[in-house]
């Protein structure tokens, strides 16, 4: 059975950090991709961040860019995201997404390119 599960949600005053953890059990993910996608109340999931699994080229939203930082340690197939000067805006249920293989026009930055997904973890950010 192949499973992502998130760690390392919470509440944080704004400018303050968390590191999210995504990990993997039952499929690596090594030859494909692995993302994190947020979702606040009201509001449809959106692309956070995404990591190829060869090659490790990562991609982002604007609105991330330069505070959030996304990485993997293959040997313990977990992914991390590690969330800096957060906004409030961040506030946000976040989910981990894994997809097996990649073709050449594998488009990362939305939902239906994934084929696993974890169950979510609530970062909550106070202004």
């Amino acid at each position: 059975q192949v499973q992502l599960v998130e760690s390392g949600g919470g509440l944080v005053q704004a400018g303050g950090s968390l590191r999210l953890s995504c990990a993997a059990s039952g499929r690596t993910f090594s030859a494909g991709a692995m993302g994190w996608f947020r979702q606040a109340p009201g509001k449809e999931r959106e692309f956070v961040a995404a990591i190829r699994g060869i090659g490790s080229s990562t991609f982002y939203t604007d609105s991330v860019k330069g505070r959030f930082t996304i990485s993997k340690d293959n040997a313990k197939i977990t992914v991390y995201l590690q969330m800096n000067s957060l906004k409030p805006e961040d506030t946000a249920v976040y989910f981990c997404a894994g997809r097996s293989s990649l073709s050449f026009n594998t488009d990362l930055r939305y939902p239906r390119a994934y084929d696993t997904w974890g169950q979510g973890t609530q970062v909550t950010v106070s202004s």
